[in-house]
């Protein structure tokens, strides 16, 4: 692991059934499909040697639709599930070389866990609530109510303490359980597919506040969702998960621009290119258009290459002229109208 690796998983699988370990030797010597393991073994393949690595402060995505394995995938980091083979190291340590007492000190410590249930514990407070993780680990009991006050200020529900679960909403309630996750300040984050029963405008608030958290406290997090456009606007990295196989990982702008195949260019088919595309996807280089069309006027107008496709569109409406993209400072590029264009139409969905 390289000093900026949290976390590094490499050929991992999981298979469900009593003759696991036979049907993955099967697999790796026949190369049988995922029915055929199903059918001779009666064994499930629920993740297939997915390999990754997160860096310090990122958000990774894990999307994929049902039956994906994303939800399987998540559930290794701390061993909620033994994967069938495979290594996961966090932080340096070697997951499953970890004994029952170590792996569950580590759980305490290392990793926070938000699940799409809020499992509050009702007979509790919203307060010890939060701070049941300093509970587990024995911190005093004013130190343990200081702190779960303080993370509860940061979720802006400093004011609810003394309340009990059933008397917030649905939203506060996942609130509370994010506030729970962080209380021990735990290294990791795994978010499995948090808000994704909540209503639309309350599931944009809370993405819209854990993306604000995530910019103050810089968590390594794990989020697990089946919602590309929630993945696109969390997620520093996404990886699209098939029949337990990482299919492709990259940035939404990768993904979008590059799909690795039709499955994942039908996936991300629907989602808007104006926000997740950037200038330096779109320019062609400088050198190339200065010899084909010769010099640019010096009053040309200039934007940085990490710009959005809706910003230079919205130039081009009232200019014709080429725009220059700039990075650090120097000329690296040109957008056009027709460049414009073509990346509009090549994201448009056709029926």
């Amino acid at each position: 692991m390289t000093p900026e690796t949290v976390i590094e998983i490499s050929h991992v699988w999981k298979i469900f059934g009593a003759r696991a370990d036979v049907a993955l030797q099967a697999i790796r010597d026949r190369g049988l499909t995922k029915a055929e393991v199903l059918s001779e073994f009666n064994s499930v393949v629920g993740v297939a040697d997915v390999s990754l690595d997160v860096k310090r402060g990122e958000i990774f995505c894990i999307m994929g639709l049902s039956g994906s394995g994303k939800s399987t995938l998540v559930r290794h980091f701390n061993r909620l599930l033994e994967p069938t083979d495979g290594k996961i190291m966090i932080e340096g340590t070697d997951v499953m070389a970890l004994d029952p007492r170590s792996l569950q000190k580590f759980r305490n410590e290392k990793i926070g866990m938000v699940f799409q249930n809020f499992a509050l514990m009702p007979h509790r407070s919203v307060l010890d609530n939060v701070a049941m993780p300093l509970e587990i680990r024995k911190v005093p009991k004013n130190e343990r109510l200081r702190q779960a006050a303080a993370i509860l200020d940061i979720v802006e529900l400093g004011a609810w303490g003394a309340k009990f679960a059933h008397e917030l909403s649905g939203g506060m309630q996942q609130r509370v359980g994010l506030a729970r996750a962080l209380a021990a300040n735990p290294d990791v984050l795994l978010m499995d597919e948090p808000f994704s029963a909540l209503d639309p405008l309350i599931r944009r608030q809370l993405q819209d506040e854990f993306i604000r958290l995530s910019k103050i406290l810089k968590k390594t997090t794990i989020f697990i969702t089946h919602d590309l456009d929630e993945a696109v606007r969390i997620g520093d990295r996404i990886a699209i998960m098939r029949d337990g196989k990482m299919v492709q990982v990259g940035t939404a702008e990768d993904i979008v621009m590059h799909p690795a195949d039709d499955y994942v260019a039908d996936f991300v088919a629907g989602i808007s290119r104006l926000k997740v595309v950037h200038a330096h996807a779109v320019m062609q280089p400088i050198d190339a258009y200065v010899s084909a069309y010769g010099t640019i006027a010096a009053d040309a107008r200039r934007v940085n290459a990490s710009e959005t496709l809706s910003t230079l569109i919205n130039l081009a409406i009232d200019d014709e002229n080429p725009i220059i993209v700039q990075d650090q400072g120097a000329d690296v590029g040109v957008i056009t109208r027709a460049d414009l264009l073509r990346t509009v139409i090549e994201g448009t969905e056709v029926s």
